[in-house]
């Protein structure tokens, strides 16, 4: 199982990102392999927010769409208690520049024993995390 961040989401979808071209490799390689991801509803807010603003609503509804009826991707729904673990995490790397949903996706990671992400965010390694696929 891998996690994936939004921002593997995003360039996915987004030809003019600048992971575009390591997105589409990524996600046809977890294809091929047959992995199983994972995800929160945060990182799914986060998704839609960005490609919303940056391919519009009607776009961003469909990708989300696909994204909420998938087969292959887990989506948590982090419980409050899951939430206090990602504010103690926000405070211990307090030095860091860690968004909340990092610190839920942190938090979510360690719940279910996940080390990789699919990200190209490395507050992902600054938290302990492998980030995926490596860099070339």
């Amino acid at each position: 199982m891998i996690f994936v961040d939004s921002g593997a989401f995003v360039a996915r979808h987004l030809p003019r990102d600048q992971h575009h071209a390591a997105a589409l490799a990524g996600w046809d390689r977890l294809a091929r392999r047959g992995w199983r991801c994972l995800t929160t509803s945060f990182v799914v807010d986060e998704t839609v927010t960005l490609l919303a603003r940056r391919a519009g609503a009607r776009f961003a509804a469909d990708r989300a769409r696909a994204m909420l009826t998938s087969e292959r991707l887990t989506i948590v729904r982090p419980t409050a208690d899951d939430e206090m673990v990602a504010l103690d995490i926000l405070e211990k790397f307090e030095d860091k520049d860690f968004s909340f949903t990092d610190c839920i996706s942190f938090a979510t990671m360690r719940a279910r024993d996940v080390r990789r992400a699919f990200t190209f965010d490395r507050h992902f390694r600054e938290a302990g995390f492998v980030l995926w696929p490596p860099a070339r």
